[in-house]
């Protein structure tokens, strides 16, 4: 294999959390709901999982208390913002503080452990392609799953009843309640949905990318994850383009390190968050205004109980 093979394979390897975790984002912000905590909810995923696949030495049952974890860290949010009507904003950055200190706590006996390699789908002859066999056709189970991820989120938004349903309360939940829409479950089923997204995402950082837990190896993934959402105009093509744009980031800074450029280290540890930064403004000033997420985010509204 060759290093430009490699950095490849990694760039792949590090966009699919992302990609994972803003798909999530996607559906629940296409229903009007802000989740600023996807980090937290990652990170949890990601302990979890890591305990569950060492305790029981499995990988699936690791996968699958990841993504309890997320799915119940966005019930506690849903709760709070369905429910009692919090606001978003700080319900959600509650979740990220209490989701990276629980996390802590779970993870902390497993620190120093490791796990063994996903296996890889082999594709045969097709995987023996020079640069683009491996790169395409011998990958993990949740590479794959991600672009499927992608396209059926795709499809459901934009194809089926429930998706168009979804789309209207996000853009106006005061007009969809009136009609009678079910805008508290609709809301509720999307924020679930983020939260197993965020705890699968954060499963494969703890089982696949790094194979280890160790505190804040998140390390911002899901603030980016955030800013994709964004990026990509809630548009679920774009959230695939942009995810590997900010995972070759990621990876490049780090062979950038390695190379020994001149540059200090921690300027190059912050391009990946840079280039958030920089795409945001850019698509902010591409529109004339500053951007904000289709519906009225962050405003209570009254449950259709």
């Amino acid at each position: 294999m060759t290093t430009f093979e490699a950095i490849l394979l990694t760039i792949v390897t590090a966009s699919t959390p992302l990609l994972i975790a803003a798909l999530g984002e996607l559906v629940a912000e296409r229903s009007g709901v802000l989740n600023l905590g996807v980090e937290g909810m990652m990170a949890m995923g990601a302990a979890c999982s890591f305990a569950a696949a060492v305790t029981f030495d499995s990988t699936l049952l690791g996968v699958a208390a990841g993504m309890l974890a997320g799915v119940l860290m966005a019930a506690l949010f849903a709760l709070v913002v369905l429910g009692f009507a919090a606001n978003q904003v700080g319900s959600g950055l509650a979740l990220t503080i209490f989701g990276l200190g629980l996390s802590g706590l779970i993870g902390a006996p497993f620190v120093g452990a490791r796990r063994d390699p996903v296996a890889h789908i082999d594709i045969p002859v097709l995987s023996d392609i020079p640069v683009v066999g491996r790169l395409f056709f011998e990958q993990d189970l949740f590479v794959y799953a991600s672009i499927a991820l992608t396209i059926l989120v795709a499809i459901y938004l934009t194809r089926t009843r429930s998706g168009l349903t979804l789309r209207s309360i996000g853009e106006n939940h005061t007009s969809a309640n009136a009609l009678g829409l079910p805008v508290w479950r609709v809301r509720f089923w999307a924020i679930l949905f983020g939260g197993a997204c965020a705890g699968l995402a954060g499963a494969y950082l703890a089982l696949v990318y790094t194979r280890f837990w160790s505190p804040g190896m998140t390390a911002g993934r899901g603030w980016i994850a955030l800013a994709l959402v964004v990026f990509a105009a809630w548009r679920p093509g774009w959230l695939l383009v942009g995810a590997y744009i900010f995972g070759a980031a990621t990876v490049l800074q780090l062979h950038a390190q390695a190379a020994q450029f001149g540059v200090p280290p921690q300027l190059l540890s912050a391009v990946p968050y840079l280039a958030t930064i920089i795409a945001l403004l850019l698509l902010s000033l591409r529109h004339g205004r500053a951007v904000g997420a289709p519906g009225s985010l962050g405003v209570p509204f009254v449950p259709d109980r």
